[in-house]
């Protein structure tokens, strides 16, 4: 088994699970899973407008800003401003969440993981990694800059493409020059 490079070209944007805007997977376990039946998944999600989050019962989620200046996100009744851009903000994905725009539109990168099933681990790194999927998981990085390259491969990692390594494939090394966001995934 060998790694795969998710180019973010090739997303679609779909309605969110309330309807209060768009996202783009950019992978998931099982891959092609529906919202209810995902182990975990991540993807990017277009914010233009205040509003709720969709609620996930038995779901914790990562919520990295990566474009725009930010939220005031009301978790469970308390306020969580996620004003720094690529710094990862955990919450339960089944507390009432609705999230306050603080300067326009941003776009954040989502991390939502089953806490029976799996649990996740979210960083964002920048220079020379060696991507190694933990037994029975993955790791997901995404280039959050143009400039990222996989060694030995011969075309770059854009803005928002990802490279997936699952169990049982070899190490890849990956080196950036602007920032990464790294998921590593495992199994409960």
């Amino acid at each position: 088994m060998t790694y795969r490079v998710l180019r973010a070209a090739g997303r679609t944007a779909v309605p969110w699970k309330n309807g209060g805007g768009v996202t783009r997977e950019i992978a998931a376990s099982p891959e092609g899973a529906p919202l209810d039946a995902f182990d975990w998944r991540v993807s990017l999600a277009d914010v233009t407008a205040d509003g709720p989050f969709s609620s996930f019962p038995g779901v914790d989620r990562t919520l990295t800003v990566v474009e725009g200046a930010g939220m005031d996100l009301m978790v469970g009744g308390e306020h969580h401003i996620v004003d720094e851009p690529y710094w990862p903000h955990d919450f339960p994905g089944d507390l009432e969440t609705d999230g306050r725009l603080l300067g326009g539109p941003v776009v954040n990168l989502n991390v939502m993981y089953r806490r029976e099933r799996t649990a996740a681990e979210t960083a964002v790194v920048r220079g020379t990694l060696r991507l190694r999927a933990p037994q029975g998981g993955a790791v997901l990085a995404v280039a959050l800059e143009d400039g990222a390259a996989v060694e030995g491969q011969d075309t770059g990692l854009d803005c928002y493409d990802a490279v997936l390594v699952e169990d049982g494939a070899a190490p890849v090394v990956l080196r950036t020059q602007g920032y990464a966001l790294v998921v590593t995934v495992s199994g409960r």
